[in-house]
């Protein structure tokens, strides 16, 4: 299923492996979606055909005594039995197969099955006492619109419409509340002018009684349809929501790691913040000036029918009302863009003041990280005063225009009655109406206003969602190797992206044996973690090449400098590392680094991160290898326990080998420990590296250490010097020789020369 949901989203859906009932099968999943079936192949659900009866299994095990009925049972199924009374039972319908499942099985072609074929089939789980079966939920996003070789141009507004038009019959549900709200608030002014021209003027109470109870009911149909649109609009709205996220979060992920290496965590939580703008003028903002829409029009026509020249005015300024508006509209962009980097900051420094406050602590710095912080409030207080004085000019204007409209409608409306032409309870209808006149002329000039700011908020999404992809959908990579492959490193420079950086590596030119394990030693910065990245393929070789291939090797190496590149001849054809899937080649890959992280979850979901169903004879064996199954046992909840965000709770220890465990419960063909014991005392890391010495065996081991144990037993030693590498050899060699790792070592053990 997880290959499926691969190949899935490389072809733009969204999707959500789940175990579900049959009952949330029928009342929630979307159509189509895959199954699990008959617990050896899957098949699409791709139409379900549903009974209006509803009966719970318990209850037809109660009517029949536990026996199936010869006779049509929708005559004898009892109606008052109620869908939410029914519980975790898996709900039945009734038994002459008018609950029918359509079925596309690529083994038997489309077929359709009654209810019980069905549960047999899909249901495989029990628990809690309800079968439950596995299922692939899909969805398209909007990558999935976009044509082999078409460049990816993120969202558009226009296939988030898209989206909202999916939930049509909501949507026409909405439309309908809308029409039927402008209907019963359009009878308001007709019962206020007959309250005073019929009621008043002839004195007759019961009739203004009548009119009030009226005006109740108006209000109370008004308020229902209100209610029932917020509900609507929470569906639509989360569901709009969830899609901009998820994609956006998606996108994230299928980006190379140097993104991250360069983005701002605050610049990042904010463009995620910003789906909310989006997600509210979509829904709530465009909705709502279409039920303006239906307002303007039914109030206009009505004011016009009262008095054309008040109808010709009160359009006039509200002309004029929305010109003012969009005279303001690219200040407000230059405002906004403003925001963002000083709100982007601040979050980032928020985030460093609490997570590094131990440190801040330790250094005494507290007053100087404060301030920093205060002067970033500082610039946020500037653009408030900015922004306000903004609206203020903007609203100035806006509440003249909107007051000179009033006293000018007063004036007329008052003259009216003065000369006849209208009563005075049609007056007093007239300010009802141009209050209902104004305010969607409100919403509709807020409504440019909010759709700028989404399209802001659109734009800066859509500057990740156009960034090349870590790997390409459009790219067939391979996913499958020969694993008894050396890896070659040919000539291999790289230089950190920046305007004047040194090359952190120079011309590298290693073999890496399969089956053996290297180590590789060197001062800090001379490019010992680099090389582990570009192994991993975190950052684009720019200069040389990685690849895999078969190689005849000398009896011992080569130990002079000038001949390391003649250490091994290559035979056979080589599988450059770039025409492989980079997932794929991860998958291959046990990874200790130095800044590892652990999840906010159990030690248990720690250790197997990449797994949905955990081999509980894996975990055991890697928290064994990784000395560290005793202390888990020890904890009153096991292998249960939760442990914080980046191991809080735990030792730095502890966490080291929370992580050495990860790397062996992968059971890869590739480790690569990037100072993987450096955290460890000496007897638990002489443990760890015994029972690694085992694991070991096999597989191609990559290990950058500075400690002398953890090196010394490797089948070479790689000595990287300034980018560069100065030796090659074993320990007993390299000690031999007297030369940089010999300094190394001297130097870590005092010895001297």
């Amino acid at each position: 299923m997880l290959g499926i949901a691969e190949a899935a989203e490389a072809i733009g859906f969204r999707s959500v492996g789940v175990k579900v009932t049959l009952e949330k099968l029928l009342e929630q999943a979307p159509l189509p979606c895959i199954l699990h079936w008959g617990q050896n192949h899957f098949v699409v659900l791709y139409g379900i055909k549903r009974s209006k009866t509803i009966l719970s299994r318990q209850r037809l095990k109660e009517t029949w005594g536990g026996k199936r009925p010869t006779v049509e049972l929708d005559s004898y199924i009892d109606k008052s039995v109620d869908q939410d009374q029914v519980g975790e039972n898996v709900i039945e319908r009734s038994a002459d197969s008018s609950v029918m499942f359509r079925v596309a099985d690529p083994g038997r072609g489309l077929i359709t099955y009654t209810l019980d074929e069905f549960e047999k089939l899909w249901l495989s789980n029990q628990k809690k006492g309800s079968s439950e079966g596995l299922a692939l939920l899909l969805e398209p996003t909007a990558r999935f619109d976009t044509e082999e070789g078409e460049e990816e141009t993120g969202l558009q507004f226009k296939q988030l419409f898209g989206f909202i038009w999916r939930y049509k019959r909501l949507v026409l549900q909405l439309a309908l509340g809308m029409v039927v709200g402008s209907m019963l608030s359009l009878l308001f002014p007709f019962l206020t002018q007959s309250v005073v021209d019929v009621g008043i003027n002839t004195q007759n109470l019961s009739f203004i009684y009548i009119i009030l109870i009226a005006q109740f009911a108006l209000l109370f149909g008004s308020a229902t349809v209100d209610f029932l649109r917020s509900w609507i609009l929470l569906h639509i709205s989360t569901r709009l929501n969830l899609t901009i996220l998820s994609e956006f979060l998606s996108k994230l992920m299928r980006l190379p790691v140097s993104f991250f290496d360069v983005k701002k965590f605050g610049d990042i939580m904010q463009r995620i913040g910003d789906h909310q703008r989006i997600e509210a003028f979509l829904t709530n903002q465009t909705l709502g000036v279409l039920f303006s829409f239906v307002n303007l029009f039914v109030f206009g026509l009505v004011l016009a029918y009262y008095h054309l020249s008040i109808f010709l005015v009160a359009i006039g300024f509200s002309v004029l009302y929305g010109v003012w508006v969009i005279l303001f509209l690219k200040q407000r962009r230059v405002l906004d863009t403003k925001r963002f980097a000083v709100s982007s900051r601040n979050q980032s420094q928020i985030v460093q003041l609490i997570h590094g406050m131990q440190d801040i602590k330790l250094s005494g710095a507290e007053t100087q990280k404060r301030w920093e912080w205060e002067r970033t409030q500082a610039s946020l207080f500037k653009w408030n005063v900015k922004s306000l004085a903004f609206s203020q000019y903007q609203q100035a204007g806006a509440l003249l225009i909107n007051q000179s409209k009033n006293i000018a409608i007063t004036f007329l409306a008052a003259k009216g009655v003065l000369d006849g032409q209208i009563t005075l309870g049609a007056m007093m209808s007239i300010q009802y109406i141009l209050g209902q006149f104004n305010a969607p002329i409100e919403q509709m000039i807020t409504f440019l206003q909010h759709m700028q700011d989404a399209q802001i908020s659109l734009e800066r999404l859509n500057e990740v969602h156009s960034l090349p992809d870590e790997e390409p959908a459009s790219e067939a990579k391979r996913k499958e190797w020969d694993a008894n492959l050396d890896i070659r490193i040919s000539n291999l420079s790289y230089t950190y992206p920046g305007a004047g950086n040194d090359p952190v590596l120079r011309n590298v030119n290693l073999t890496i044996p399969h089956g053996k394990t290297t180590a590789i030693v060197g001062t800090s910065g001379s490019g010992k973690t680099t090389l582990l990245k570009l192994l991993l393929r975190f950052y684009e070789i720019q200069s040389g090449s990685i690849s895999l291939g078969t190689t005849v090797k000398q009896k011992d190496f080569v130990i002079d400098n000038s001949t390391l590149a003649d250490q091994s001849s290559p035979i056979g054809t080589e599988l450059d590392l770039k025409h492989i899937s980079h997932r794929a080649w991860r998958q291959q890959c046990g990874v200790v680094m130095q800044e590892g992280f652990l999840f906010s979850d159990s030690i248990a979901r720690n250790i197997a991160v990449n797994d949905e169903v955990i081999d509980q004879d894996r975990l055991y064996h890697a928290a064994n290898v990784a000395n560290i199954h005793q202390f888990i046992e020890s904890l009153p909840l096991g292998y249960h326990t939760r442990i914080g965000a980046e191991g809080s709770g735990i030792s730095q220890g502890q966490k080291q080998r929370i992580l050495i465990a990860r790397s062996v419960y992968k059971n890869p063909q590739l480790l690569l420990f990037d100072e993987a014991t450096n955290s460890l005392d000496a007897n638990n890391e002489a443990i760890i590296i015994k029972n690694l010495e085992e694991f070991f065996k096999g597989r191609t081991v990559v290990v950058v250490a500075h400690r002398l144990s953890t090196v010394k037993h490797a089948n070479q030693i790689v000595v990287l010097e300034k980018g560069e590498i100065v030796e090659i050899g074993t320990h007993a060699q390299l000690i031999d020789k007297k030369g940089k790792y010999f300094e190394l070592v001297s130097n870590q053990l005092e010895l001297g020369t």
